[in-house]
């Protein structure tokens, strides 16, 4: 009896190592990731930051939910042309493009995940330093239109 009690505690001890290891490791993870606040006039929004090439590439793929006022920030090497899709994208996202300048120059408003193999590109005729994706119908909700300007600061 003595040996059944002890194996169930050393089995819950390392159950409760296994989990607070996971969880830190998340979350540990997760604050790595840098962030920003992001404001257009009096709607603000708390967005991670995808610098590195890694980051642009994964972008919001993958994820089931992204958090009311949440967003990605894809700040890119130079005010260029710069396509998106929504390959392995889960939730309908608005992509906003800004210039330098910090000013949106286009918008795309509620794109739906892309299920098939082949996704189409949405490609802007402007160009761009920041690519911003939010929940899709967002810009809607907030009137969000080509000029407004936005500010935030990457450290």
């Amino acid at each position: 009896m003595k040996k059944k009690v002890i194996l169930i505690i050393v089995f819950l001890l390392i159950l409760l190592i296994a989990t607070s290891l996971t969880y830190i490791l998340f979350f540990m993870d997760k604050n790595n990731q840098k962030q920003t606040q992001l404001c257009f006039e009096n709607n603000c929004f708390d967005v991670e930051l995808a610098l590195t090439s890694k980051e642009k590439k994964q972008g919001l793929m993958f994820r089931n939910y992204l958090g009311e006022n949440k967003g990605m920030l894809f700040v890119l090497a130079m005010e260029e042309e710069y396509g998106f899709w929504m390959k392995n994208t889960l939730i309908p996202l608005d992509i906003i493009w800004l210039n330098e300048d910090k000013e949106v120059v286009f918008i795309s408003e509620n794109n739906q995940p892309c299920k098939n193999n082949e996704c189409p590109t949405i490609n802007p005729d402007r160009k761009a330093k920041y690519v911003l994706e939010l929940n899709g119908g967002t810009t809607d909700k907030i009137g969000l239109e080509v000029g407004d300007r936005t500010n935030f600061n990457i450290e």
